[in-house]
């Protein structure tokens, strides 16, 4: 592509350090936010090279202006990428937006804290761990703690002033056996805040160190022949063996690792991110991307891991990833396990991602199907460049063998459906032999013609199975029903799945994973399916005519009398003579059985 002098001077000072670099429209107005190992490298990539995306190849015409933000390191420039997206959003960019709506648990900073949930944090000093981004998840690790330790759940101020002045009396909670009573000074402020350290554990995943303490603890006890409260102790240890065994997925050895995993279709990125310590997983959370350009499984890693990592306050060293990523982060190693319980989790995790993907589609087709419909015709018209959605869509399938009994089927899918009680199928009358160019302008020519006759509506997108030669047939076909314009038409091959337009000598080639080309390809094998079924019920009726009319004196009429009658010829063979000549009279008869009767007496 052509490039501008402003540009190319631009492009020439820029240095080879890594960065943040910016693309801005004429207005001054930012298209797209990038990161860069080397600026020069990465900018100028964009002017030099010939781009497969349409979207790319649009955003870099518009482009009149370059700004660029030096860093110390490529994960600085990954980090103030972030920051830049998030606060100016441009047109190109995908976008993770940030979801304050999860909840956490707090252990509040006050006398005998508490430890309870909430979904607004608040900057008092207490301690937030999460978000959680499944409820059922925070809610089992709270419940474990109220089973294991003696937490209070009252919001009296418990300062050493109001306990000595006896403001308070023990509730029910204490008569239960769920609270200790530090409000009338029954239980110690440091034993008290032993137990929110273990919770504190708990809550950070730590089992192991958990059990260890509780052991120790159990120990002690016997030794010094405390039996009851041994027996406490092991109860609670054996508790967080059960959980601990619930939550494992793979080894306990595989301690505080998160894994990040990314798979796209056609319009969307998905990112997958699993906390796991000592084998369990403590979070998992997937966020769905819209695609902006053509970004690669790599890419939208690249963007959610810093955001992910921050958002759920992770410190892992070790990180599990489906793809090779360009970023390093200081002190953090990254892997693309191959084999064993690291490959497993990224697997476990990828699972977690499609899961999310196919519900969130069902709760869309549930809650609001047109929806899907109109974001499906939306996206059609866009990929297939229609000028109206393409909500009618008509498709035509050529069937011969060896030029004997041609037809042709017509398929309608209506809202990317199918509407099965509009399909046709023609019977080719004006072609000999095996003319598929032919075929197909007598099919589209009767169809629409008949179409326009009855004053029915026309279709917006006109489906020909076939390549060019087909395509040019049909559009001659429209062109003399003077509707060319009016209808959208295209042709699939079948050999590349290529589509093409006419007046167009290249090829669209879209995305295999396009719900556009799904449709299409529906569309082709639907027509052709029908008008297979059709072609071989007509080639059987023809062997069967043909079989009658063998026999002297019955003709095409007669023959088509008779199987109309007993629906077949093996019917025929078996029927008597007094059957048949309710059919075709006493003399006909006669012929009809001795023939079958000579070829079954040879």
């Amino acid at each position: 592509m052509e490039v501008s002098t402003k540009l190319k001077n631009i492009l020439k000072v820029l240095p080879n350090k890594p960065g943040v670099y910016q693309h801005l429209d004429k207005n001054g107005k930012i298209l797209y936010i990038g990161k860069a190992k080397d600026l020069q490298k990465r900018v100028s990539s964009y002017f030099t090279k010939s781009h497969s995306s349409a979207r790319i190849h649009v955003m870099v015409r518009k482009v009149v202006d370059i700004k660029t933000i030096v860093t110390e390191s490529e994960f600085d420039a990954l980090l103030l990428e972030n920051n830049l997206i998030k606060e100016y959003q441009p047109r190109y960019n995908i976008n993770l937006k940030d979801d304050k709506t999860y909840p956490w648990i707090c252990i509040k900073n006050e006398p005998f804290p508490r430890i309870f949930p909430t979904r607004n944090p608040i900057k008092d000093g207490s301690e937030y761990f999460g978000p959680y981004a499944s409820v059922k998840v925070m809610k089992t690790v709270l419940g474990l703690i109220r089973q294991l330790y003696h937490i209070r759940t009252c919001k009296l101020n418990l300062s050493t002033e109001n306990i000595q002045a006896e403001k308070f009396r023990v509730c029910l909670e204490y008569h239960i056996g769920n609270c200790l009573g530090p409000c009338e000074g029954r239980q110690t402020e440091s034993s008290y805040n032993q137990d929110v350290e273990a919770a504190r554990q708990l809550i950070k995943g730590n089992l192991s160190g958990v059990k260890r303490q509780i052991e120790k603890q159990m120990q002690a006890a016997a030794e010094e022949l405390r039996f009851e409260d041994a027996q406490k102790l092991k109860e609670k240890y054996q508790l967080i063996d059960r959980y601990q065994a619930k939550s494992t997925v793979v080894n306990p050895n595989i301690t505080n690792v998160d894994v990040f995993t990314a798979f796209t279709d056609a319009e969307y990125g998905y990112v997958n991110f699993i906390k796991i310590v000592d084998g369990a997983v403590l979070q998992s959370h997937t966020v769905e991307m819209k695609k902006k350009l053509d970004e690669q499984e790599a890419e939208f890693l690249e963007l959610a891991i810093p955001e992910l990592r921050q958002r759920f306050q992770s410190d892992a060293t070790e990180v599990y990833l489906s793809h090779a990523i360009q970023v390093e982060i200081p002190g953090v190693e990254f892997h693309v396990p191959q084999r064993g319980d690291k490959k497993h989790l990224v697997e476990l995790s990828l699972k977690n991602g499609r899961y999310f993907r196919l519900e969130k589609l069902k709760n869309i087709q549930i809650v609001d199907p047109d929806r899907h419909v109109k974001r499906l015709m939306s996206q059609m018209q866009k990929d297939l460049r229609l000028s109206q959605e393409p909500r009618h869509i008509e498709c035509f399938d050529n069937s011969n063998i060896q030029g004997t009994n041609p037809v042709s089927a017509c398929v309608v899918f209506k809202d990317g459906k199918p509407s099965k009680k509009d399909y046709r199928h023609f019977n080719i009358k004006t072609v000999e032999g095996p003319d598929d160019y032919a075929s197909m302008y007598e099919a589209v020519h009767r169809r629409y013609r008949r179409l326009l006759n009855e004053e029915e509506p026309l279709p917006q997108l006109v489906v020909i199975d076939g390549g060019k030669g087909q395509l040019s047939s049909a559009l001659k076909a429209l062109e003399d029903l003077e509707l060319r314009g009016t209808i959208a038409i295209l042709g699939i091959a079948k050999r590349l799945e290529e589509l093409y337009f006419p007046e167009d000598p290249y090829p669209l080639h879209l995305d295999k994973r396009s719900e556009t080309l799904k449709v299409i390809q529906r569309l082709r094998d639907e027509a052709h399916r029908f008008g297979i079924t059709h072609h071989r019920k007509r080639r059987s009726k023809s062997a069967f005519s043909n079989e009658l009319e063998k026999i002297d004196g019955i003709g095409a009429k007669t023959a088509k009398d008779l199987l109309r009658k007993f629906k077949s010829v093996k019917q025929v063979k078996a029927a008597t003579k007094e059957a048949l000549s309710e059919v075709v009279g006493n003399n006909r008869a006669e012929k009809i059985t001795s023939y079958f009767a000579e070829r079954k007496n040879p």
